[in-house]
């Protein structure tokens, strides 16, 4: 049986360290057009099994473009699972060709599953999305500044940029309206996730370009990418509280802003939550638990292709 390769890579801004086990070989290619095509060279020949790379904010979206096309294993891992192995592995130091050799690690020891990476539509849906959450920020940021009454000018100021970012917000939600609505297989998703009473079009088209997943994997599987799976820290006899971490932290925000609103307006979830008070829960930790259980309800209606039912 031949030895399976794997290759970690760190991303920065304008490098990629790369480290290929077991041969332990290294080397750096700049984070451009032809640093991508030699590092596509450099490893078409070598048949990897698995390509490894942290999510680093964007950064590693073109890399990852780069191989898929290139129709090589490509899994982006996270970065406070690598940072956990590094630590178990006392490897402490931070510097590139260490992440590089720790990503690879990662990869060869926790073999973890290669999923379909999305096409450049959903790409352009995420994105859009991103958009949209980062000027509604903005729009939350200058609102706040207003409120503290500044001198005219300043206020003045504040309000000519919040129509700007009023209209280039509309703007945004045309275009992920156009989107959503122009390819039958989102816009069936957007109208059955849009079923279920506290999850409107933001949640939805949210959830289809962050989760592209959804529908397809388990309850168990598909709260460990939510971020909604919960943890137990344990040692020997010791037992700790459950936690949630990891994931992918946008789409768990959005899971816990639609989990208020189902708390309101959703009847069976609303019942959930207040069983959970009663039983004595905290409220953060019934929210939670109302979270997981919507994503479970939004993951078996897209699976089924069946809409919300209250019965």
């Amino acid at each position: 049986m031949s030895e399976q390769i794997t290759v970690g890579i760190d991303v920065s801004k304008d490098r990629l360290d790369v480290h290929i086990r077991p041969s332990a070989e290294a080397f750096v290619v700049p984070r451009d057009g032809p640093g991508l095509a030699a590092l596509v060279d450099r490893l078409r020949p070598i048949a990897p099994h698995l390509v490894a790379l942290e999510a680093t904010g964007g950064l590693e979206g073109v890399v990852v473009a780069a191989l898929v096309g290139a129709d090589l294993p490509v899994v982006v891992v996270n970065p406070a699972q690598v940072r956990s192995f590094a630590r178990a592995l006392g490897k402490r130091a931070k510097t590139d060709p260490i992440d590089a050799a720790v990503i690879a690690h990662f990869g060869e020891a926790t073999a973890p599953e290669i999923r379909p990476m999305p096409d450049a539509a959903t790409r352009l849906l995420a994105d859009l999305v991103a958009r949209r959450r980062q000027i509604v920020e903005m729009i939350g940021s200058e609102r706040q500044r207003l409120r503290h009454a500044p001198p005219i000018r300043v206020k003045r100021s504040i309000e000519r940029l919040l129509r700007a970012l009023e209209k280039e917000l509309a703007d945004i939600d045309r275009d992920i309206d156009g989107a959503v609505r122009g390819s039958p297989a989102w816009r069936e998703a957007e109208d059955l996730l849009s079923s279920v009473p506290g999850v409107g079009p933001v949640t939805s088209r949210s959830l289809i370009a962050e989760l592209p997943e959804l529908g397809t994997l388990d309850r168990k599987k598909i709260a460990a990418l939510a971020g909604l799976a919960p943890f137990t820290r344990q040692s020997g006899t010791w037992k700790g509280k459950s936690f949630i971490g990891g994931g992918r932290t946008v789409v768990r925000t959005t899971l816990f802003m639609a989990a208020f609103v189902a708390t309101r307006f959703n009847p069976v979830l609303k019942a959930f939550y207040q069983r959970l008070l009663d039983a004595g829960k905290p409220k953060i930790l019934a929210i939670v638990a109302v979270a997981r259980r919507l994503l479970t309800i939004l993951n078996a209606i897209l699976r089924d292709r069946r809409p919300w039912q209250n019965a």
